[in-house]
């Protein structure tokens, strides 16, 4: 038993998972599911071994940079500034967005310590100095989530590459946001795509 309570023990501690649910799972794959267990498995390891960020993105994928910054037919001038993988996808689902990404993995948080040096800010800021080089107009769109810290996130990006703007030499800075017909509250990766689609057409 000890061996299967760490396997539930474990399987709680992804998200959306309860106890019961992460029991009910672990029941199912032991009890009438062993292949798919060890597909499962070796697909983990294979994920573990193969998989990686993007060193311009952040993105996941099996090779860095990721597919969508190697296509050459996104606007490269365009960047959507999101929290996590899962919302540069819940955008990507809606077919509309024809830019490139930045993500940052998590947002500015004083309760749980996250400051702007534990965000991918400054790979950000030299993405977006190597484009003012090239005399580039740059348009940063701000898609953090409309929860305070996401907000909190946005604004302090936006100070940020305003102050460089002033500063710049060559290329410009536009600072756009997702429009508010977001919920307040909500989180991309849990939206409809034709919430995701007006918001996107109609940002500001």
């Amino acid at each position: 038993m000890e061996l299967i309570n760490q396997l539930v023990t474990e399987l709680q501690n992804l998200p959306g998972l309860g106890q019961r649910s992460a029991r009910r799972i672990a029941l199912y794959l032991l009890a009438k599911q062993p292949a798919q267990l060890v597909t499962i498995a070796e697909l983990l390891k294979h994920a573990h071994d193969s998989i990686t960020n993007c060193a311009i993105c952040g993105n996941l994928g099996e090779q860095s940079p990721c597919a969508i910054c190697q296509d050459s037919k996104r606007a490269k001038n365009m960047i959507a500034i999101v929290e996590n993988v899962s919302d540069l996808w819940a955008i990507e689902r809606s077919h509309c967005y024809h830019g490139c990404y930045h993500v940052l993995g998590g947002v500015l948080s004083a309760i749980e310590g996250v400051g702007p040096e534990q965000l991918r800010l400054n790979d950000l800021q030299k993405r977006v100095q190597s484009l003012i080089k090239e005399q580039h107009k740059i348009e940063l769109i701000l898609a953090t989530n409309l929860t305070v810290e996401g907000q909190t996130t946005a604004h302090y990006i936006s100070k940020l590459f305003s102050d460089m703007n002033d500063n710049s030499e060559g290329g410009s800075i536009s600072i756009t946001h997702l429009a508010h017909g977001l919920p307040a509250g909500g989180e991309l990766d849990y939206l409809d795509d034709s919430t995701i689609i007006t918001a996107i057409r109609a940002r500001s």
